[in-house]
């Protein structure tokens, strides 16, 4: 029985290890989308679908930090920063 308890210990203490690392890094890449966000960059009509497209994704990021759903706010936020970089492009 101890035995149980602590491999169940050891696994409730490495899950909210992991959780503290996605909820650094979903604030750091919502913030750093948030700071390369900028219409003046935008390039054309399909930068600005991109621009729209990571607007989109960066607001579902943090609506997805609010709820401390991390991976999902982390993924998000990457996908919006690509497309920021996207809509530089013109593309």
């Amino acid at each position: 029985m101890r035995y149980v308890l602590s491999v169940l210990l050891m696994f409730l203490l490495a899950a909210c290890a992991g959780k503290q690392s996605f909820r650094d890094s979903c604030a750091a890449n919502v913030n750093a989308a948030w700071d390369e966000l900028d219409i003046a960059k935008t390039e054309g009509f399909s930068g600005s679908v991109s621009y729209s497209k990571a607007l989109g994704l960066i607001s579902l990021a943090k609506s997805m930090q609010t709820v401390e759903n991390f991976d999902n706010c982390v993924k998000h936020a990457k996908d919006a920063r690509f497309y920021i970089a996207e809509s530089r492009k013109g593309q």
